[in-house]
């Protein structure tokens, strides 16, 4: 979808070359420096909405980068359109005693095209990074984006990263008195100051002060759980053209739905023919729709697609159809529109993806949000899902892109928020069995057959296009098996309401067995090791968050030469944790010895207490994977 309006912070920017104000970097407050690769010295940011289609928004903005990792936050990027235009760009970079050191303005800024793959777009950005290597560092940065809709306002984040400190920070909101809002803030302690300025308008103004770096911590939460921000949204607005108001996801959905998707979806006579063709053998209704998804995967390909309020609205089904081609929304509207032909109803649903962290619509804040559409077929006790924009992916299957999360369903009832599968610890599946024979001299060689099931279907994506070249060259970073020889790689995907794919290896290696006189060494985990557990940290101030649950099993039986005992130990081991279990366990029998590894994760949010429970636990689990078997010659 496209870019949420028209000025993105990718980074922090910095202030006006203001003469009063004195940037020398050891004037910032010595509280404000744990943990802080970079300081806001100070933020002015402000929009005025001037009517219902037309609003301005300013910053000036000034950040002290105080080593190489804040050098992204004093990168400044602004997205713009023909629609939303900026003006009065300047700014000034200085020294660590806060002396100017250059100028700049909009001629130094590298001008450039949005979006690879775009095949239409009218969406630039202006860039700029100082060319600086001396800490500390101030940059100083104004500018003004004139905004040619009101529906859609970026939030305002005082401290937008982690590892910024925020020295002084403020936002205002100006409007006519008829122009309604809601706002929604987060870790905020100065709520609102709301008021009248001279001209009699509606002010809300936000102000923060000595804002505390917060510090990066493994397994934590969305950052945007706990830092800074006010979101607004209007009750009546103006959108490029296209008038409306909502106060819930009803009212949003249906207005989205009635003024961006609804009567596009009209095909040519000859593909409404064709599609009931296609199923009028087929009884089951799920079965319809798997023929039709995998109709439109074969006829069609994903390109982007970004001008004005194309970016936001899907084009004509029929022009899809003629053109074979079209983005997220397109093709979502595009297999709506082929379902319809053959009576099945179908939902355009629009979410905010993203792999790392899962981020629902928020239930008690609707608001314009989302950046990708995928399609909602409510089948009787059989809710399906499908992402439109793959040539290859399953019919039903979503993955780690758009999963258990809420998304808000368009249509000309209105809107609602449904939530998209989950995929649990036990179907997140890596299932592993191999047979391995350790000769005399060491090396080793067998085959070996993995599972994928749930998120874990995805693993093997990048593998199945390349070449032998590319497979042996990637298969070498996966398995730590050094001098490792492929002499079969075969990786087949069912694609059946619940997929999986199935990876075959057959291989050898020298020297994976060390011999030392009458003695054998080999490590007994050979394919699936975790190098190293998470940092030790003091002061932990997140909780604990695993986004996503998995199960890997490895069973993996080696023969070994005869006539050889244990020299140690067998390995025996079993942990059990609320949020995760390991097992390890190795039997030798003759000359038969069989590995089997458990490990499984559970997703959840955790107390920040439980953090050193789950260092404790990685270690004990690579502890286990370095475990090395010694054999004794009897």
């Amino acid at each position: 979808m496209k870019v949420r309006l028209i000025l993105i912070f990718v980074l922090s920017l910095a202030t006006t070359a203001n003469a009063q104000q004195n940037y020398d970097a050891s004037l910032i407050p010595r509280e404000l420096l744990p943990y802080a690769s970079s300081v806001i010295r100070n933020q002015e940011e402000s929009i005025e909405v001037k009517d219902f289609g037309n609003a301005l928004l300013r910053v000036k903005k000034a950040v002290t980068v105080l080593n190489k990792n804040g050098d992204d936050n004093a990168h400044i990027a602004i997205y713009y359109d023909k629609s939303d235009v900026i003006k009065n760009i300047k700014g000034v970079v200085y020294n660590d005693f806060g002396k100017q050191v250059s100028k700049f303005n909009e001629s130094d800024f590298l001008d450039e095209a949005v979006g690879d793959g775009s095949l239409f777009s009218d969406q630039r950005v202006k860039h700029y990074l100082p060319a600086v290597t001396q800490y500390p560092y101030t940059i100083v940065c104004e500018y003004e984006v004139r905004l040619k809709q009101t529906l859609y306002f970026l939030p305002w984040m005082p401290n937008d990263h982690i590892g910024e400190a925020v020295e002084k920070s403020s936002f205002v909101f100006t409007c006519h008195p008829d122009f309604n809002i809601r706002f929604k803030e987060t870790n905020l302690s100065n709520k609102v100051t709301v008021g009248l300025n001279s001209e009699n308008e509606k002010t809300y103004s936000w102000q923060v002060n000595k804002l505390k770096a917060i510090k990066y911590e493994e397994f934590s939460p969305d950052a945007r759980n706990f830092l800074t921000s006010v979101e607004i949204a209007p009750e009546k607005f103006s959108f490029y053209g296209r008038n409306g108001s909502f106060n819930t996801w009803a009212d949003l959905g249906k207005w989205e739905y009635d003024n961006l998707v609804a009567d596009r979806q009209d095909l040519p006579i000859e593909t409404v023919e064709k599609v009931k063709e296609l199923t009028k053998d087929i009884s089951e209704p799920k079965l319809k729709a798997k023929k039709i998804y995998e109709y439109m995967q074969g006829k069609t390909h994903y390109i982007s697609v970004q001008v004005c309020v194309g970016g936001w609205q899907p084009f004509l089904a029929a022009d899809v159809d003629k053109q074979n081609y079209g983005d997220c929304k397109a093709l979502v509207n595009y297999t709506q529109a082929l379902l319809k032909a053959i009576n099945i109803d179908s939902y355009y649903c629009i979410v905010n993806s993203g792999e790392d962290f899962k981020t629902s619509m928020p239930g008690d804040f609707p608001c314009m949000m989302g950046d990708h559409i995928i399609l909602c077929i409510p089948f009787k006790n059989d809710t399906t899902w499908a992402d439109c924009t793959s040539q290859t992916i399953p019919f039903g299957y979503l993955g780690s892109f758009t999963d258990d999360r809420l998304v808000l369903a368009c249509g000309p009832t209105g809107g609602k928020l449904i939530r998209t599968p989950k995929y649990t610890t036990e179907q997140n599946l890596k299932s592993r069995k191999a047979d391995f024979i350790i000769d005399s001299q060491g090396d080793i060689s067998g085959s070996m057959t993995t599972l994928f099931k749930g998120i874990d279907y995805e693993y093997r994506n990048a593998l199945i296009n390349e070449s032998t070249t590319e497979q042996n060259k990637i298969l070498q970073k996966i398995y730590p098996i050094n001098n490792m020889e492929i002499s079969h790689y075969e990786l087949k995907q069912d694609k059946s309401y619940n997929p999986f794919t199935t990876e075959n290896i057959k291989l050898k290696a020298r020297d994976y067995a060390s011999l030392n006189g009458d003695k054998y060494f080999f490590m007994v985990n050979s394919v699936d090791r975790i190098e190293e557990p998470p940092r030790q940290v003091t002061n932990r101030q997140n909780d604990v968050y695993i986004n996503r649950g998995y199960t890997d099993i490895d069973e993996i039986t080696y023969t070994v030469p005869g006539g050889y005992h244990l020299g140690k130990e067998p390995l025996r081991v079993s942990i059990e944790k609320p949020f995760a279990k390991f097992t390890a366990t190795m039997e030798l029998k003759g000359d038969q010895l069989t590995y089997k590894r458990k490990l499984q994760l559970i997703d959840g949010t955790y107390s920040k207490d439980t953090y050193q429970g789950v260092v404790d636990f990685f270690q004990d689990v690579v502890d286990a994977d370095e475990y090395t078997v010694s054999l004794v010659k009897n």
